[in-house]
């Protein structure tokens, strides 16, 4: 199993993926109609994950990006293991060296008996921008390829506040089946009935350690510092909402240009309608007093020639910039949620202290 990464350019989690692997060894044994319907983490995963972060997303500002491996039961995406995408110089070719990378990685695991069936990819965001073309493309060849795969998108930001933000993401079979048909019209979004909450379809997601790790994780919390122990209630939050109600400002000015040009784009196409009604029915007047002075008619004109169709702008983009307004707001409200918590439970300890 190996697909070529996506592959970080000018733009952070710009996407291309290389297209010659078209034979994929399934990580599950079922028929293609399953459905995951939870994702089942090793903790060992999301270390590793954290730490690909911390080492090499320059705290959190650049993006990482790995694979994923593991198996699927019954409805169940167990995934056991992961590994980052390797770095590579300008000379090399990126999508050889990473083919080849990935190929090594997962003939070593096997021989050392782990899984090693490819089961999807994960990425770094900052402060929950991940919603765009690149994303979208690339989760699209990995689904269209093997069928159970998912993305995690880790925030390491978010994460240091306290709350591990990581989450499990795929794309419905109504974005599926629309994206394949490479037709991003509005009447084709229409007729499959896609919008900014249709696309992605977060996916349940379950921490598991083995015996072994619980009864570690309780020796080092009775270890743990009390001042460490309450870090995470922290109440210097307003940069973070602050930069979140920023990202907010720059998508709604995203939507209002989008929304002027496709304004435009129905003006437009209203006039040159106008002009095509005013020919045709000028066109019949002329063969109607020709007809009536017993001389033969016009020859008909091609109207398309004359007025060419305007081609409608691709409303993909919008779309998905809505759903990153929709997901800037729900991080909006859960924070502002955790932070009221936090104030009320600050004022209570304080009332108390001071009666």
């Amino acid at each position: 199993i190996c697909i070529s990464p996506p592959k970080i350019e000018s733009l952070p989690g710009q996407a291309y993926f290389c297209r010659s692997f078209r034979k994929i060894k399934m990580a599950s044994k079922r028929g293609m109609d399953s459905m995951v319907q939870i994702v089942q983490i090793d903790g060992l995963v999301v270390l590793k994950l954290i730490k690909h972060s911390q080492e090499e997303g320059a705290g959190g500002t650049d993006l990482v990006q790995g694979v994923l491996l593991g198996l699927v039961v019954d409805n169940r995406l167990e995934i056991t293991n992961c590994f980052p995408f390797p770095k590579h110089s300008e000379d090399e070719d990126f999508e050889t060296v990473s083919v080849q990378y990935q190929m090594e990685m997962m003939r070593n695991l096997r021989h050392v008996n782990v899984d090693h069936l490819h089961v999807g990819w994960y990425q770094s965001t900052y402060f929950g921008s991940f919603i765009n073309r690149a994303l979208l493309d690339s989760q699209f060849n990995y689904q269209h390829s093997i069928e159970e795969s998912v993305v995690l998108i880790y925030d390491p930001l978010r994460t240091t506040q306290g709350f591990l933000s990581l989450k499990a993401y795929r794309l419905t079979p109504a974005m599926m089946k629309f994206y394949k048909e490479n037709d991003f019209s509005p009447e084709n979004m229409t007729k499959h009935n896609i919008n900014f909450d249709s696309m992605f379809e977060e996916i349940p997601i379950v921490l598991r350690n083995s015996h072994l790790v619980n009864a570690l994780l309780c020796e080092l919390a009775e270890k743990t510092r009390k001042e460490q122990k309450f870090s995470s209630l922290d109440l210097g939050t307003s940069s973070m909402l602050e930069k979140n109600m920023r990202q907010l400002m720059e998508c709604v000015d995203d939507v209002a240009m989008d929304t002027n040009k496709y304004l435009n784009f129905q003006r437009n196409n209203f006039r040159q309608q106008q002009a095509k009604q005013q020919f045709i029915m000028k066109r019949e007047q002329e063969n109607l007093q020709r007809k009536q002075r017993g001389e033969p008619p016009l020859p008909e004109e091609d109207l398309n020639k004359m007025f060419k169709p305007q081609p409608a702008p691709q409303r993909l983009d919008c779309t998905l910039v809505a759903g990153q307004m929709n997901n800037y707001c729900k991080q909006v409200c859960e924070f502002a949620s955790q932070s009221l918590g936090k104030l009320f439970m600050a004022e209570t300890i304080h009332d108390e202290n001071v009666s």
